[in-house]
């Protein structure tokens, strides 16, 4: 009996460490291209330094600079009223199709790779090509709104259009949400719906009782995903808008990359990128704090 417990411990000792060295590298890449960042950026958020010069420590005075930028907090705004507007509609319409395709409709699988490709499209792409949809002369959404004898829009480009647009923009590449949902829509047992038929509960009552409850997991995975992806909203704003007009998409990260790369502040810049991490993780933490409020999981782990 010793003999086999010292087998056991030798085996157990040898599968751990082969255990540390074969994820030995997703650790070390982790501390390079994250921690090792992050922590440097925090060290460079308290210097003056444009790059070519030798950093010079200046204490808080980044951040005391913050406090009276006006357009920090304009991109503060900017970035809020994006997610706050992009993130509720994504996840309405995305968990509607899904919804949708999970009626039985024929050809499912077409279906779901035709709402699936636009989010696999490069993101420079698209944001060209939904530049030329809204196009105010030539673009595709005010040729629609002529067809229908409705008077054409600035889209993005205008001040009240262009976080609407930008909005329905992540509606288009939101299919990996779709998937998401779909997957979950058709995990959920048959036998629940046909109980509640036999109860006599309508299609209201299954979607409110059966089919939102337990969908609230991913729901939840989704919505924390996609408020963390809105609120670091980047490439689209450059491409399409460069945070025009007016500054009205002068979202927080583009602002940032100005700050380091256009203005060679990257003392500054590192500042603002600990700002936005800050509200990234109020929301966050928020979203997990009221998420057992709504959440419902069929096992709790004690």
């Amino acid at each position: 009996m010793a003999m086999k417990a010292n087998k056991r411990v030798t085996l157990e000792k040898a599968q751990l460490k082969w255990g540390y060295i074969f994820i030995a590298p997703c650790i070390i890449g982790l501390i390079l291209f994250r921690f090792g960042p992050m922590i440097f950026s925090l060290i460079m958020s308290f210097t003056d330094w444009t790059i070519i010069q030798r950093p010079n420590f200046i204490g808080l005075e980044n951040f005391r600079r913050l406090a009276n930028d006006r357009l920090v907090w304009l991109s503060v705004r900017v970035t809020l009223h994006y997610t706050l507007l992009s993130v509720p509609l994504v996840t309405v319409s995305c968990f509607f199709i899904a919804s949708l395709l999970n009626t039985g409709v024929k050809g499912i699988s077409i279906y779901r790779t035709i709402f699936y490709i636009p989010s696999v499209v490069p993101i420079v792409a698209s944001s060209a090509l939904w530049r030329f949809i809204f196009d105010p002369m030539f673009g595709l959404m005010n040729s629609i709104l002529r067809f229908f004898e409705l008077p054409p829009q600035q889209w993005i480009f205008s001040q009240s259009g262009v976080i609407p647009g930008l909005a329905i923009m992540a509606v288009w590449g939101s299919g990996n949400a779709v998937v998401i949902y779909l997957a979950g829509l058709q995990g959920i047992s048959k036998e629940l719906y046909e109980s509640a038929d036999l109860d006599g509960a309508n299609s209201f009552q299954r979607l409110t009782r059966i089919t939102i409850p337990l969908m609230t997991p991913i729901i939840f995975f989704n919505f924390i995903m996609g408020t963390i992806g809105a609120l670091q909203t980047f490439t689209q704003a450059l491409i399409m808008t460069n945070g025009g007009p007016a500054n009205a998409s002068l979202f927080m990260s583009l602002y940032i990359y100005r700050t380091a790369f256009t203005n060679q502040n990257m003392g500054y810049a590192s500042a603002m990128s600990w700002l936005l991490f800050i509200i990234v993780a109020i929301f966050t933490a928020i979203i997990f704090k009221t998420s057992k409020n709504w959440v419902y999981y069929e096992t709790k782990v004690n």
